[in-house]
């Protein structure tokens, strides 16, 4: 190839389409049962580009309910249903710092399909100017959809601002793109097991 037909539209619509690929978001992946790999100890980069998937049996002992598994380091959420023939995998939010964090299992306590906001203690506390309280909507910082956990005022659930995903964004709960929480929201469970590491 010559130097002069490298320079023609051709190069041109290259440089754009390979801004376009990079500056697009990640979207969830599907990935067959069986599939998945099988080695928890395998590495992951910390971008939300370098997932990997993984096989829900180095997590949980069975998919009764479903499973949900948050790993913080990749910043990704991984579901099982329980007949073992769904698998995703979602780009997420993480809390902000270590201290934020909390690990090991738990499970889905309650499903809201239009969660409204109100800071913890703690958050008011770090954050006095903000708002008591926050309804439904486009301006709610849980999204569309909300599933609570078993520990008190942890939930994984959507966002309206999707620069917070693939990031350390969060005062503690697990944040998704909003098509993300919707699509977990119909499959997973009241009971669904959910296990952060």
């Amino acid at each position: 190839m010559s130097k002069k037909s490298f320079n023609t539209p051709s190069r041109r619509a290259f440089l754009a389409g390979s801004a376009a690929l990079i500056g697009a978001p990640a979207l969830a992946q599907s990935i067959p049962a069986g599939q998945a790999s099988r080695d928890p100890t395998q590495s992951a980069r910390r971008n939300i580009s370098s997932f990997r998937s993984l096989d829900w049996q180095p997590y949980f002992d069975n998919l009764r309910n479903g499973a949900i598994l948050v790993d913080i380091d990749s910043r990704a959420v991984h579901y099982w249903n329980e007949e073992k023939t769904i698998y995703k995998l979602y780009p997420s939010s993480v809390p902000l710092t270590e201290d934020l964090t909390r690990r090991g299992r738990t499970r889905v306590i309650l499903k809201d399909p239009e969660p409204d906001w109100r800071p913890t203690p703690s958050m008011k506390k770090r954050n006095p100017e903000w708002p008591d309280y926050i309804g439904p909507g486009p301006e709610n910082p849980l999204g569309t959809r909300s599933l609570h956990l078993s520990w008190t005022y942890y939930r994984i659930h959507g966002t309206h601002d999707t620069r917070k995903i693939g990031r350390k964004s969060s005062n503690g709960c697990i944040g998704l793109y909003n098509e993300h929480i919707e699509e977990l929201y119909g499959m997973a469970n009241v009971g669904t097991q959910v296990l952060l590491i």
